[in-house]
């Protein structure tokens, strides 16, 4: 026997409104009920991402090697998922690769960009090895864009500037740490990926470092600041073609040290001056110390070594190298770091910069640490360097 059931017009459309709405918002209710990425106690970390209609979704993050991704499984409704782990304690990117296109994770707010390069999500883990990279109750320092101009690049430019905690109530003056960045950064990266604003607190808070003012510049000598900030730069320089000409170095001991020395209360001398940088940066540390040697008494040269960049249309100038260390050692800096990870593309370079530097009796401190060319690594090494200065 079969039964209908009938409806009224008025139930009808009720039913009707119910279904529609229920295929309008079931996906962001479901959606919603996801968690990405989900840190279990074992530090494992389970990836989430809702995609009902892809074929291929891989994740790919700084604790994997270069290139190096990962399959996420799809199951019945469409939400594709991996779990990987446990992760060490660090301060991580990572992105989805959702049927080869890049796309960030939709359930992670918290975003950071990489120069040109990329803009990732962040996965923090925390414990002891990153515990430098959280914010904890304290005094703080502060963090102020700085423009000023420069004569030697003809433009106004935009520097990051770090005033240690109680500068801004006293009247007592600090030394100064220049922190530079690597290619297709700028004056954020610092600040930004690597934290630098917290880990100077943290280091002088726990009376780990000596208070000090720390100036994050813009090493691209043709950008007037990061790319976000001037939309005029349309299509914004990658990588390290601006090394070649070496005027970012002129600028900085003729137009931002000078800025830095009449604008704030800094004590003045080499013996109050700290040059370090990443990379990029590392070489026009090296470029700039190898000019004025008398300028730094703290020298940090990170992944960067003796190396061959004729790949980024870069042809260094030999000639005088020998007397360059020659003067530099002659101008005995109190710290010349090096650092360097295993896996650096740039550890052959280091290498043979430091064989150089022997063969000259230079005096240098060498850090090697595992992995390879990554902000898990120079953060690291600024934690290590900056108790190390102007003691």
């Amino acid at each position: 026997m079969k039964r209908s059931l009938k409806l009224s017009p008025g139930r009808s459309m009720v039913t009707f409104l119910f279904i529609l709405l229920a295929s309008i918002h079931s996906p962001a209710q479901f959606t919603s009920n996801l968690i990405s990425p989900e840190i279990s106690s074992d530090n494992t970390v389970t990836f989430r991402i809702h995609a009902p209609n892809s074929d291929d979704v891989q994740l790919t993050g700084s604790w994997m090697a270069f290139n190096e991704t990962a399959k996420l499984i799809k199951g019945d409704t469409g939400t594709w998922t991996l779990t990987v782990g446990p992760l060490a304690p660090e301060l991580y990117g990572y992105n989805f690769i959702v049927d080869g296109v890049n796309t960030l994770d939709p359930l992670n707010k918290h975003i950071k960009r990489d120069g040109t390069w990329r803009v990732e999500n962040v996965l923090f883990i925390r414990g002891t090895a990153s515990d430098l990279y959280e914010p904890k109750t304290g005094p703080k320092g502060t963090v102020s864009q700085v423009w000023y101009s420069s004569p030697t690049l003809g433009m106004t430019r935009r520097m990051i500037v770090y005033t240690p905690p109680g500068y801004a109530e006293g009247n007592e003056k600090y030394p100064v740490m220049y922190l530079l960045h690597g290619g297709g950064g700028d004056e954020e990266a610092w600040p930004d990926l690597g934290v630098a604003p917290t880990i100077m607190d943290n280091l002088i808070n726990q009376k780990k470092a000596v208070p000090m003012i720390v100036v994050m510049t813009n090493g691209n000598p043709d950008q007037a600041a990061a790319y976000t900030e001037t939309p005029v730069l349309d299509n914004p320089s990658r990588g390290a073609a601006g090394m070649a000409n070496k005027m970012f170095e002129e600028s900085l001991v003729k137009d931002v040290i000078p800025y830095i020395e009449k604008n704030y209360r800094v004590k003045t001398g080499k013996q109050n001056r700290a040059l370090t940088g990443l990379s990029m940066g590392g070489l026009q540390t090296m470029n700039t110390t190898f000019k004025y040697p008398d300028m730094f008494n703290y020298i940090g040269v990170m992944s960067m070594g003796f190396a061959d960049l004729s790949a980024f249309g870069i042809e260094v100038d030999l000639s005088e190298r020998d007397q360059q260390i020659d003067a530099l050692k002659k101008a005995d800096p109190k710290l010349y770091w090096i650092a360097c990870g295993k896996d650096d593309f740039l550890y052959e370079s280091v290498t043979t910069m430091r064989k150089e530097l022997d063969e000259h009796g230079f005096d240098y401190t060498y850090r090697e640490s595992t992995g390879g060319h990554t902000w898990s690594n120079w953060r690291i090494y600024l934690s290590e360097f900056a108790p190390m200065l102007f003691k």
